[in-house]
């Protein structure tokens, strides 16, 4: 693809070498190695914490040296989401790259330009010697996908600067000045198991074909969750008489992707294989019609398995597993009565799972209202008592409030308008961003959150555009460049 924009390919350089590094969450070893490699190649300062967060600091550019320290921030990990098809080997294989018109994608997995772009961004900018700019940080932290875990652990004194840009927002144009905070939570519910009855076959049942993707910014798209897909098939396959049994029933990865295929392995009569195969076909035709504008290549399969497996659920058992996967709930719960067409609360189903007798499901639960995100959490808890079990909820992030009176937000709109010729668009999320835990714990810190556009995040068909990363590139050096006048 030919680039004209000549800031773009150089950002691009420093993303195709990101991309060669595997940093998937919680694996960003390899990652935090070569950006304190460069850091120091180019005799910028750099920190770093206990669980491997970055900050490089970038000197003033000369007549700078005295401007306030602004923040460039991003994260390293990625989500590492592929195709059923795909061979990639995400702790060692490089992202493959793909140019299809306009814009960038890779061949079979999700494309880490969530978030490798904002440090691509970043680099860029510290090394160009055109750029008139004031000190910067480079905050790059861990894990960011897996509950904001970094921003976590940032401690008082590891950033100077009051004035944070995150670089982590998807779309050219818009302001991000507000997020909803998060909580995730494991449950874990028994059932009785028993040998596998005389004359029953092993198949194993496939939903696949879903699109999935954020579960915040997508949750309201009212795409097909494939555990809740497969859970309402074979409901149906009980419902209609066949005696089946669950031995197995994986879906879902990452706790904030909608998860986009499932499967189970289950155990029937082979006499009542056709009525199963009946009550497939009539339930993919039906979810096709439901779900014939957000997913429409949903598929049902149910073909012979032969893994081994000494237990089964009992009839009890299965229908146990079957409500309680029905009965936690998914999507959006409420929308917010201040601002028009924004999700407040919501649940993903992000991961069910069986082992040892024992059907653990992961939820993530998001709402930009503290005590929303409370309630829902503790509705998630108590279906799990309800069913016997037990559930777990792990500390969460807060909400990152809006500052309408923010001066960055305001030199940022006012420059944006001088720039382009439209008003750009603020916003809140329904997403989890790191700039609520940063305000946490650095009160007063201004915050916006841009970047270039990307299309289905956390999914294989993740893809950047490619012309949006010029116009964030010329605001973003352009407001570095005059953001000392804010703060006079």
């Amino acid at each position: 693809m030919e680039i004209a924009h000549a800031k773009t390919r150089e950002v691009l350089k420093w993303f195709e070498k990101i991309t060669q590094i595997p940093r998937c969450s919680k694996h960003e070893e390899k990652i935090a190695q070569w950006l304190t490699d460069w850091a120091k190649e180019n005799g910028f300062e750099v920190k770093t914490d206990e669980v491997n967060n970055l900050v490089i600091k970038v000197p003033a550019t000369p007549g700078y040296e005295n401007s306030p320290v602004v923040i460039l921030q991003g994260h390293m990990d990625m989500v590492c989401e592929k195709t059923p098809e795909s061979t990639h080997d995400f702790t060692k294989d490089p992202i493959k790259l793909v140019y299809e018109g306009e814009w960038l994608t890779a061949d079979g997995t999700t494309l880490g330009a969530d978030n490798g772009i904002a440090l691509a961004m970043a680099m860029a900018i510290a090394v160009d010697k055109d750029i008139e700019h004031p000190p910067l940080e480079l905050l790059f932290t861990v894990d960011e996908e897996t509950g904001l875990t970094g921003a976590n652990y940032l401690q008082p004194g590891f950033l100077e600067g009051k004035i944070l840009i995150n670089v982590d927002s998807e779309d050219e144009g818009v302001f991000t000045v507000g997020c909803a905070g998060g909580i995730n939570t494991v449950s874990t519910v028994q059932f009785d198991t028993e040998s596998i009855p005389a004359n029953y076959k092993q198949f194993k049942m496939v939903a696949g074909g879903m699109k999935g993707g954020h579960s915040g910014i997508d949750i309201a798209m009212e795409k097909a969750n494939a555990i809740k897909v497969l859970c309402r098939v074979m409901d149906k396959i009980v419902k209609s008489g066949v005696d089946l049994r669950i031995a197995d029933y994986v879906g879902g990865s990452a706790h904030n992707a909608i998860p986009r295929d499932s499967e189970a392995v289950v155990f029937l009569p082979e006499s009542d294989l056709k009525k199963a195969e009946s009550v497939i076909a009539d339930m993919e035709a039906t979810m096709r019609r439901e779900y014939k504008n957000t997913d429409p290549e949903l598929s049902l399969t149910i073909k012979e398995n032969n893994g081994t497996f000494n237990k089964v659920a009992t009839p009890a058992g299965t229908k146990k597993i079957i409500n309680f996967v029905y009965a936690v709930p998914h999507g959006v719960a409420a929308m917010s009565t201040d601002i028009k067409d924004l999700v407040e609360t919501s649940n993903n189903l992000a991961n069910v799972s069986i082992e040892n007798g024992a059907v653990t499901i992961l939820t993530s639960q998001r709402s930009s209202l503290v005590s929303r995100l409370d309630a829902i959490t503790s509705r998630i808890e108590a279906v799990a008592q309800l069913a016997g079990g037990q559930a777990k909820s792990g500390d969460g992030y807060p909400p990152w409030p809006p500052n309408m009176e923010s001066k960055l937000l305001k030199k940022s709109t006012e420059l944006y308008e001088r720039m382009y010729n439209k008003k750009p668009v603020v916003e809140v999320i329904h997403a989890g961003l790191e700039c609520g835990i940063i305000g946490d714990k650095y009160p007063g810190m201004d915050m916006i959150s841009i970047g270039p556009t990307i299309k289905y995040p956390h999914s294989p068909d993740e893809k950047i555009h490619v012309g949006s990363i010029g116009l964030v590139w010329d605001f973003m050096t352009q407001l570095l460049k005059e953001l000392k006048e804010a703060y006079v």
